[in-house]
């Protein structure tokens, strides 16, 4: 009978987002013939009510593991727990997912840990594997530290082969510790088989939905969306933009919306949990990011069978494939917006060839079984060969 390992998951928060999304579903659709996982985040609890993952974990049975901690004077604290949790759980490989938790994962296995064995097939430190899933572009603070740490990880996780690039070239890691694992969705449950009454949110019946999803902070560019409304949104007559999300920009964003003249047909719908349904009502989706790893909700809106309208940013061109160039712009340009939007809205046979071809896409190649088979793998094989590892 094949050995189980013990693995934790850890994450910085559990408040809901594409990371955390990931790492649940991760740890819920694992194959428990080979791994036994715990959850731990390293913030305390998500307040009641708070948009978070944990209701989709305790409902798989995964009570996760918080730490408590709320600012970086707490790091040799949470250091020192981590590590006794890992001791606890005998745990044999650690995955972390962000920054904060890279950093203190291989920091707890590094400085805390002890030479003890933890069972009859294993003792030894953890196998340490953490996860890139963004191009980091604002704290360069983040790349120097990863690399001056990086002799303390076995193996580098990226979402996308650009994020890769980029954690090469920019972030100074050594290419032979990096793999690729691109994120993946349940696409059978898209499109969702109810559609948002989208004239709760101030929509008027009848009108295009353009949605714009993601937390309202300056990596997402929403910023220079709402700003430039006036120039790509007033000519598409007929349609409206929703935008989902909640953020430190939202009531700069607002505010600017209500300076534009097209101020009636901007809806902020704040954070929604009904995200698949929302996509379901609406016509396109559009990325306006500054910088990505590989955005989980063109994905979605992918496998919901909608046509994008995306900047470059690092990941879209993998996930797009062909298709590509009709679903792109510059960051920051209104102008190729409100043509790219202009043509695909306007042409209806056009807007159904690139749905449906997303939808071919992300079921071919972005399927989350698959996702979650590469980890088992890397995992499975790092376990295995763990006494070669540096």
């Amino acid at each position: 009978m094949p050995t189980v390992r013990r693995i934790a998951l850890c994450i910085t928060e559990l408040q809901m987002g594409g990371a955390e999304r990931c790492l649940a579903e991760l740890a819920l659709r694992l194959d428990r013939n080979q791994f036994e996982p715990i959850v731990v985040s390293l913030a305390p609890p998500p307040t009641e009510g708070a948009p978070s993952c944990v209701p989709m974990l305790t409902a798989g049975g995964i009570q996760p593991h918080f730490l408590g901690a709320r600012r970086w004077q707490q790091l040799p604290w949470v250091v020192r727990q981590l590590s006794h949790l890992l001791h606890q759980h005998q745990i044999e490989l650690v995955q972390s997912f962000l920054f904060h938790a890279n950093l203190v994962a291989r920091c707890g296995v590094r400085w805390g840990w002890r030479k003890t064995p933890l069972s009859a097939s294993f003792s030894g430190r953890p196998v340490v594997v953490a996860g890139i899933r963004v191009a980091e572009r604002a704290c360069r603070w983040h790349l120097w530290l990863d690399r001056w740490t990086q002799r303390w990880v076995d193996r580098y996780v990226c979402v996308s082969e650009s994020v890769a690039n980029f954690t090469i070239t920019e972030g100074g890691i050594q290419p032979e510790k990096i793999v690729v694992i691109p994120n993946g969705v349940a696409w059978e449950n898209y499109p969702a088989a109810n559609r948002a009454d989208l004239t709760e949110l101030g929509v008027r019946p009848g009108r295009k939905v353009l949605v714009a999803i993601g937390r309202l902070e300056e990596q997402k560019g929403f910023g220079w969306l709402i700003s430039s409304a006036d120039r790509w949104l007033r000519p598409l007559a007929d349609c409206d933009l929703l935008v989902v999300g909640e953020g430190p920009m939202r009531a700069w964003l607002q505010q600017e919306a209500r300076r534009q003249t097209v101020a009636d047909r901007i809806h902020f719908a704040g954070w929604r949990a009904d995200v698949p349904e929302i996509l379901a009502a609406s016509h396109l989706l559009v990325l306006p990011s500054r910088w990505e790893g590989m955005p989980n909700v063109v994905l979605e809106a992918m496998a919901t069978g909608l046509p994008v309208v995306a900047t470059r940013v690092e990941g879209i061109e993998e996930v797009l494939g062909p298709t590509c160039q009709d679903q792109t712009i510059s960051y920051g340009d209104p102008v190729s917006l409100g043509e790219r939007l202009q043509r695909i809205l306007g042409d209806p046979v056009l807007a159904a060839r690139l749905g449906q071809q997303n939808q071919r896409r992300i079921r071919e190649h972005f399927n989350i079984n698959r996702m979650v088979h590469a980890y088992q793998h890397l995992w499975s094989e790092l376990l295995t060969n763990r006494n070669h590892l540096e």
